[in-house]
């Protein structure tokens, strides 16, 4: 399981993000161009010493990291409010990357057409979205949880 942020711009989350992923052995990438440079105290702060912990890629654009992606053979799946399919539903598979666009943006057109499944998490009908490091935590949770990777041995 890995996670994917797409153009992030909001240097805490990012931070959060990449923490959860060093806590769940998850390896995180980041699609450039980020909203901020790694050097950033907030996005330091948020990531505290857990930043050296996690396995980080980082791709200079959308083209490289689709070029890497395919090579691997890895389903892509986008995390959208605008997602046809609740991510309770979904049937995860180990080598997935759950992908969460700009905080401020979203995913391109180009980005949603090369996705394999377009997932939503149900909310309240009149609230606009979760933050996007609480749903990165309830996405790779469930697809922990359904693919056994987080048993113990």
């Amino acid at each position: 399981m890995q996670i994917a942020l797409f153009q992030p711009d909001i240097p805490r989350n990012t931070g959060t993000i990449l923490r959860l992923c060093a806590c769940l052995d998850v390896a995180a990438h980041i699609i450039e161009p980020a909203g901020f440079t790694t050097s950033d105290r907030r996005f330091r702060r948020a990531g505290m010493d857990y930043l050296d912990e996690v396995t980080l890629m980082r791709h200079d654009s959308w083209t490289k990291f689709e070029q890497w992606r395919h090579a691997r053979g890895c389903r892509l799946i986008l995390f959208t409010t605008r997602g046809a399919t609740p991510y309770l539903d979904f049937r995860y598979q180990a080598s997935d990357i759950l992908l969460f666009g700009r905080e401020t943006a979203g995913v391109t057109d180009e980005v949603t057409a090369a996705t394999d499944a377009r997932l939503v998490i149900p909310i309240k009908p009149s609230l606009r979205s979760l933050n996007v490091a609480m749903a990165a935590a309830i996405a790779v949770g469930e697809a922990l949880r359904q693919t056994g990777q987080q048993e113990k041995s």
